[in-house]
């Protein structure tokens, strides 16, 4: 599906334009503490015209037929751009953990790192992340590391999503 760059985009924001509108598609997961899954997933990106997307992402865990078994992770938060390249992500979970991400967008690649994580008293501990999100053929291919729960940095999530 063709993008075109909205007329009031932020100059910051060009290197992360390509993000903008919906993406959906199915990934994988896995982590030491828990079994591997496969989910579905929707990611939207949007903007104002100032130096920052809204962003918002909702997932469901599927069967091996790609049937909706149950919802799963929900997150919230704004990638901002306080100058042309650089990113930072304020992001919260649905399951009581916000994080702040520093990180580099070039070249239809943006790569980040956690700069803090806190959680709620209920919810499980996470610690540290990175995340690289890529455009590859047109498609929004993302990976998510993860320390959470006394493990290292680790591969947590991956999905391949597909422009709505």
């Amino acid at each position: 599906m063709p993008f075109e760059l909205p007329d009031n985009l932020h100059p910051n924001c060009g290197p992360v334009a390509w993000l903008l509108g919906t993406w959906r598609g199915n990934g994988h997961g896995a982590y030491p503490t828990i079994e591997s899954f496969q989910f579905g997933q929707e990611l939207i990106f949007t903007h104002d015209g100032r130096p920052f997307f809204h962003y918002m992402s909702r997932s469901w865990i599927v069967d091996e037929d790609g049937e909706v078994v149950r919802d799963a992770a929900m997150e919230s938060g704004f990638l901002r751009c306080p100058e042309p390249g650089k990113v930072e992500f304020l992001l919260s979970h649905n399951i009581g953990f916000s994080e702040i991400w520093y990180g580099a967008a070039e070249g239809g690649k943006v790569e980040m790192h956690t700069a803090g994580v806190s959680f709620t008293e209920t919810a499980k501990e996470v610690t540290a992340g990175s995340r690289m999100y890529g455009n590859v053929e047109g498609d929004l291919l993302y990976a998510y590391d993860m320390a959470a729960v006394g493990q290292e940095l680790q591969p947590h999530t991956w999905a391949r999503l597909k422009r709505a």
